[in-house]
């Protein structure tokens, strides 16, 4: 007999989060108006249209990733694999895949995102992106060993190895703690 799959995150119609960066976002525009006048606005207004429509493709390309990703991949294999119930196995599960996982933040985010949609518990998506971000195979061998060395490269990597575990715990417990203060069952 299969699991019920994970009850799905309600979705707000308001979000403080992006009402707050869009009341910062106009604010900074009126200083720099104010304090540089509107030729000075209009250039920088101008470079950030350029750079929206370099980003826009990349995060749309990240947002389908994760839609398809939540598509393909069975929600209860998900809650299985990643999610609150799969304790540490599920963090060195999330650590493996952040660590492999190429592309990035416009990717990665969408991406970590799809997870929670399917059931991956906090701590899982933490442990994901902390791995993403300090044992990314990709970057590390594209990027860093060009640079440092190999010598260089898997002392750092040896020396991060453990943080996204510790990173992962941490959220869950804290997860866990503000959960209870709330009256949250989850």
């Amino acid at each position: 007999m299969t699991e019920p799959s994970p009850p799905r995150r309600r979705i707000r119609a308001f979000d403080w989060s992006t009402a707050s960066i869009a009341v910062l976002a106009i604010a900074a525009a009126a200083f720099v108006y104010a304090r540089d006048g509107q030729a000075h606005f209009l250039t920088i207004f101008n470079e950030d249209l350029w750079l929206l429509a370099d980003v826009l493709p990349k995060v749309v390309a990240g947002c389908l990733i994760a839609v398809f990703l939540t598509i393909l991949m069975p929600r209860e294999m998900a809650a299985r694999w990643v999610g609150a119930e799969s304790g540490f196995t599920g963090l060195v599960i999330a650590a493996g895949l952040g660590a492999i996982m190429p592309g990035g933040p416009f990717t990665i985010y969408p991406i970590a995102g799809g997870f929670m949609a399917m059931g991956a518990d906090g701590g899982a998506v933490v442990t994901f992106l902390t791995s993403w971000t300090l044992l990314g195979f990709t970057r590390a061998v594209v990027w860093e060993m060009a640079f440092f060395g190999a010598h260089f490269v898997l002392w750092r990597i040896v020396l991060s190895l453990l943080l996204p575990f510790v990173a992962g715990l941490l959220a869950r417990y804290a997860i866990r703690t503000f959960a209870l203060k709330l009256g949250d069952d989850r």
